[in-house]
């Protein structure tokens, strides 16, 4: 197995709160609609801003941040044990195609944090 890459992020839950209240479309802009269902049905704030983390590690992973794709490109649900797995959208679904995404996201009170791994074989 070949380690393409390995990011991680940590956010303070209340600002995306804030964010999302301030600014009603931007839930839409940075979160899929399972991802908001989901979303709306546990912790919501918790589970957006772990989403939110998790968005951010992987694009650090692939080593470009958030350029030449959008944050609904990657989407991030639960399996049936809840384990967060990652579906890929638009180009990044094109050029990461074959490849391995795991993800791994906690919170706390305040702050939720997530690591991914791009790997390949």
């Amino acid at each position: 197995m070949k380690i393409l890459g390995i990011g991680n992020d940590i956010i303070e839950i209340y600002r995306i709160q804030e964010a999302i209240e301030k600014n009603s479309k931007l839930e839409k802009r940075v979160y899929t609609e399972k991802e908001i269902e989901y979303a709306n049905s546990n912790r919501k704030y918790e589970v957006l801003a772990g989403r939110f983390a998790a968005k951010e590690a992987i694009s650090k992973a692939f080593g470009t941040g958030i350029r030449g794709f959008k944050l609904t490109d990657i989407e991030i649900l639960n399996d049936e044990l809840g384990k967060p797995y990652v579906n890929l959208y638009g180009k990044l679904k094109e050029k990461y195609l074959g490849y391995n995404i795991m993800v791994t996201i906690s919170h706390n009170k305040s702050n939720a944090i997530s690591t991914a791994i791009i790997s390949c074989e």
